[in-house]
């Protein structure tokens, strides 16, 4: 009970409930995002690619760093891969 008083107190300043807002409202986008196709890719022949092992398991670990938007090839397929590497 007491982390939900300290929450509802913490969220009463002003400056920290922008910051948790925009936070949330990034998430949202990032969500969003990964489940956007690029346009213009055949994501048919991307799926039969991934799924005839295309790549070997490379491309299925970069596809799992991505939480499987490679697979998707969504906007946001990177994810945080720049970060890893």
């Amino acid at each position: 009970m007491r982390l939900l008083e300290n929450a509802k107190a913490a969220l009463k300043l002003p400056d920290l409930r922008a910051r948790v807002i925009f936070v949330f409202a990034m998430f949202a986008v990032y969500a969003f995002g990964a489940h956007v196709p690029v346009p213009g890719v055949d994501t048919k022949a991307l799926g039969e690619a991934f799924a005839q092992g295309f790549g070997g398991g490379l491309l299925r670990l970069i596809n799992l760093f991505s939480g499987g938007a490679l697979k998707r090839f969504s906007i946001f397929a990177l994810g945080i891969m720049p970060y890893i590497n």
